[in-house]
């Protein structure tokens, strides 16, 4: 406990401590580093207008003098957008909204830094520099200019002007046309001025409008990194304004006119008319004869009509060609501009008579006809007998016939006459005169005059009964038929229905119906209906069969015919159930590998034949697994042991039982259970057949011993047999032994033996035979998988030798030796290439053998197919040298 005393002193002492520690608070500030630098206060910091949004473009910089940490904030004006947002502690300057020069180019910014006591708030400007971001914009929208069709060639017409908001050389705005290949104008690039180019003129008369397009391209610039030049595109319409510099054009020339006979003095043959050729601003027209008249002929000067003066009689010439003058107006009525036509009046008959269609009892405007349908092309219709006449004389007698009906069906003939002919009638296309279109056809047979004014012309109707014949065949209405029908159907149930038409009439129309083909002998086809069902004895199991086809075939009653194709699916029904092998299984498992159980559903198709499998019931429960569609069984992910297993039985039985459901897609479904018997077993290192059949019967040594038992049995038997049978065969053999001869053989000197002799010395020729002997008896005890002892090798060439038969040591002995010593070979069918070589050789030198002999070649030949024979009955048999 300290004194009060004490305790003032220490407090003296700590005053002067907090009062020098409250002098050094310093506000904290920003460096200053300058317009160009992309850190410190933002001050004159510039920022081009096309940054992306989302781009950090600048770092507020400043520090504290006592060291402490700083934040920094950003804002702005009241009322003013923002474009900026800062991250307060690092100070980095984010752009979140885009920027537009050509809108605000000075963006006024509050930026400040704090320690967390003292905050200091600076004022900044940041300036938005130019990207060339705007294209020129054309004024005084839209460009109309009138412009005098005598306009000289190179007078300027027009001016355009266009700005561009950007700066520099973006700002600068360009000109230049999008030249046609016909155009007649050109402008300065700079000025914006449109003229005419030279050499070219304006026609109002030809042309009264032009469009004109003008492209405005900047400068160019940068944009977003890439330099990018901006234009803009206007239209100028030109419109040309007429010029008296055209002189009038009559209209609807040439021009022609007739004076009759019946015509009287002041009669109207003709009107000429006439326009002035400037047609903005035309003037009227004054009419005139200008020669040819000879007092015949006179015309209104204001009209144009030209009128006879005359009597028809009193006019001495049968043409005359009018010169016909048309002059322009004034404003003051003087004659100005004029154009000269010519008008041809040819002086004729009166046509008073129409041409006239006449038949066998006179004048007639209707024929008939009846005929067969398909006449061959080019044919005369003979029925018609028509004649047409007209009594007028030279041209006015002139006509032309023409048939109006169904188009190129029939022809006339002649088609232009002259007072008088007869009317032939020709088929053109057979095709069309069809009965099944048209039971008549109708038709006018038309006479107008060529040559006349008045155009007198005649009308005759004929008509065309047609008569039906057979040329038509039965047609399907399609080519093929699908059907559809569920198996197990009944017999007689209907399939589907085809149906065929033949357009001809009567019997010709009526249409039978047959079916044939692989595929029909379970279907047949009402003849006149051309329902198709199946035989009354008939049954359709999709799986046997669930696609036939076959052919239909529509006749009509002489026999013409059409086919058509009829597809027959049988539809699968649900009719079979999923079936196990088994009702009651047997698997073993290993952990964490699956069984699989199979089911099998007979059905044809998809869903009915798709089987899932789960488990109804599962002794222990919550063990399995079940794959529903493939039927592998597995073990719950958390059992991989056999101690998991036998904590869950609490015995060493390890094996459980499952009952599978097999349940088929169908509708309705059918269900199979079968109980499954698993025995869990751990991962054995063995593997194959054998080490499944240990692992089956490692709770049942007895049934695995007894397997073993019944293996060995076997193969005694089959040894005991084997060796019986060998004995019998060589007993019987040696019973047919000539005289004992002993035929010896030399050494072949190109064959060479290598054998090694047990007992260390030199092998003799017999030895190497004996020797040989021993190692054919081996290959053939191998080959026969024979237990027998191999016989002991013979010690020296002693003859007779004993036999090397297949048997035991006290059999050889007491079996009879055989009284023939030869060269001796193994003719086993299994044996070895060596083998096979050694006998083939020694084959070829059996003949040299009985040569070398002692006795004849005949005894020597007899006694070898003996033997050869008897040993090819034994399938044994040794030769000795």
């Amino acid at each position: 406990m300290k004194s009060p005393h004490s305790l003032r002193l220490s407090l003296l002492l700590l005053l002067p401590h907090i009062h020098l520690a409250g002098q050094s608070d310093f506000a904290p500030y920003f460096y200053d580093n300058g317009p160009s630098s992309t850190s410190g206060n933002m001050a004159l910091f510039s920022i081009a207008e096309d940054t992306p949004v989302g781009a950090q473009v600048y770092t507020l910089n400043g520090t504290d003098p006592e060291g402490d940490s700083v934040r920094y904030g950003l804002t702005f004006e009241k009322g003013s957008k923002e474009y900026f947002r800062v991250e307060p502690k690092s100070g980095r300057v984010t752009l979140i909204s885009e920027l537009d020069r050509e809108v605000e180019d000075e963006i006024a910014v509050l930026v400040s830094i704090t320690d967390g006591r003292n905050k200091v708030v600076e004022k900044g400007r940041v300036f938005v520099t130019d990207a060339n971001d705007e294209k020129p914009e054309f004024l005084n929208l839209p460009f109309i200019v009138s412009v005098p069709e005598d306009t000289e060639a190179g007078s300027s017409i027009f001016k355009v002007q266009a700005v561009d908001k950007d700066l520099g050389s973006g700002g600068s705005v360009t000109y230049f046309l999008q030249t046609t290949p016909n155009t007649k104008f050109t402008i300065d690039g700079h000025s914006g001025v449109l003229r005419i180019k030279p050499g070219e003129y304006l026609d109002y008369e030809t042309s009264k409008t032009h469009f004109v397009t003008v492209v405005a391209k900047d400068g160019g610039g940068k944009y977003n990194g890439k330099h990018q030049v901006m234009t803009s595109s206007a239209t100028i319409t030109i419109n040309v304004l007429d010029a008296q510099d055209s002189p009038p054009t009559f209209v609807g020339t040439p021009y022609f006119g007739y004076v009759y006979e019946v015509s009287v003095p002041g009669s109207e043959i003709f009107t000429v008319f006439a326009k002035d050729g400037d047609q903005g601003n035309p003037n009227p027209i004054q009419y005139s004869i200008f020669n040819g008249s000879d007092g015949s002929f006179s015309i209104n000067s204001s009209s144009g009509c030209i009128t006879l003066t005359t009597y028809p009689i009193q006019l001495k010439n049968e043409l005359y060609e009018l010169q016909v003058k048309a002059s322009e107006v004034g404003p003051e009525n003087q004659l100005l501009d004029y154009t000269i036509t010519m008008v041809t009046i040819r002086v004729v008959d009166l046509n008073n008579h129409p041409p006239t269609f006449y038949g066998e009892n006179g004048p007639q405007n209707r024929f008939e006809l009846t005929m067969y349908e398909h006449p061959p092309e080019g044919e005369i219709l003979r029925g018609l007998k028509i004649t047409v006449n007209d009594s007028d004389q030279g041209a006015n007698a002139k006509f032309r016939l023409r048939l109006v009906g169904p188009g190129r069906v029939l022809r006339v003939v002649p088609q232009t006459v002259l007072n008088e002919a007869q009317v032939t009638i020709i088929v053109e296309n057979s095709t069309a005169i069809d009965y099944e279109k048209y039971t008549f056809l109708s038709f006018k047979l038309l006479a107008v005059e060529i040559d006349t004014p008045e155009r007198f012309s005649a009308t005759a109707d004929i008509i065309i009964h047609l008569l039906d014949t057979n040329d038509n065949t039965p047609k399907f209405s399609t080519d093929f038929y699908i059907a559809r029908i569920p198996e197990n159907s009944p017999g007689g149930s209907n399939v589907v229905s085809v149906t065929a038409t033949d357009l001809d009439s009567g019997l010709w129309g009526d249409v039978k119906y047959s079916i044939y083909g692989s595929g029909a002998d379970l279907f047949l086809i009402h003849p006149t209906s051309g329902i198709i069902y199946t035989q009354p004895w008939a049954t359709l199991d999709a799986e046997v069969k669930s696609k036939y086809n076959f052919y239909v075939k529509a006749e009509d009653t002489e026999g013409k015919y059409s086919l058509a194709e009829v597809f027959v699916t049988v539809l699968d029904l649900n009719d079979h159930p999923p079936e196990f092998d088994e009702n009651f299984l047997e698997k073993t498992m290993i952990i964490g590998a699956p069984v699989k159980v199979e089911a099998v559903d007979d059905d044809a198709e998809e869903p009915n034949n798709v089987i899932e499998y789960s488990i109804m019931k599962a002794d222990p429960e919550n063990v399995f697994d079940i794959n529903t569609s493939t039927g592998e069984i597995k073990l719950k992910p958390f059992i991989k042991s056999m101690e998991i297993v036998q904590n869950i039985t609490r015995q060493k039985d390890c094996k459980w039982s499952v009952v599978v459901q097999a349940r088929d897609g169908g509708s309705p479904s059918f269900t199979t259970t079968a109980v499954v018997k698993i025995d869990i077993t751990e991962a054995n290192p063995l593997s194959g057949p054998m080490a499944a059949f240990l692992m089956q019967s490692r709770d049942n040594p007895l049934k695995a011993l007894g397997m073993v038992a019944g293996v060995i049995s076997v193969m005694v038997m089959v040894t005991v047999l084997i060796s019986t049978a060998m004995y019998m065969r060589n007993t019987k053999s040696n019973r047919i032994a000539p005289a004992r001869r002993i035929i010896r053989r030399k050494r072949r000197e190109q064959q060479q033996w290598n054998f090694k002799t047990p007992f260390g010395q030199p092998d003799s020729p017999d030895k190497v035979v004996a020797d040989d002997v021993e190692s054919n008896t081996a290959n053939r005890n191998k080959n026969n998988n024979s237990s027998w002892p191999k016989p002991p090798p013979p010690t020296a060439p002693v003859l007779p030798p004993p036999p090397l038969a297949n048997l035991r040591v006290t059999e050889r002995q007491r079996s009879a030796v055989p009284t023939i010593s030869g060269s001796l070979t193994s003719r086993s069918c299994s044996r070895t290439s060596s083998q096979k070589s050694l006998t083939s050789k020694d084959t070829e030198d059996r003949p040299s053998q009985s040569k070398e002999g002692n006795v004849s070649s005949a005894l020597v030949s007899e006694l070898k197919k003996k033997l050869e024979q008897k040993i090819i009955e034994a399938n044994q048999g040794y030769y000795y040298y």
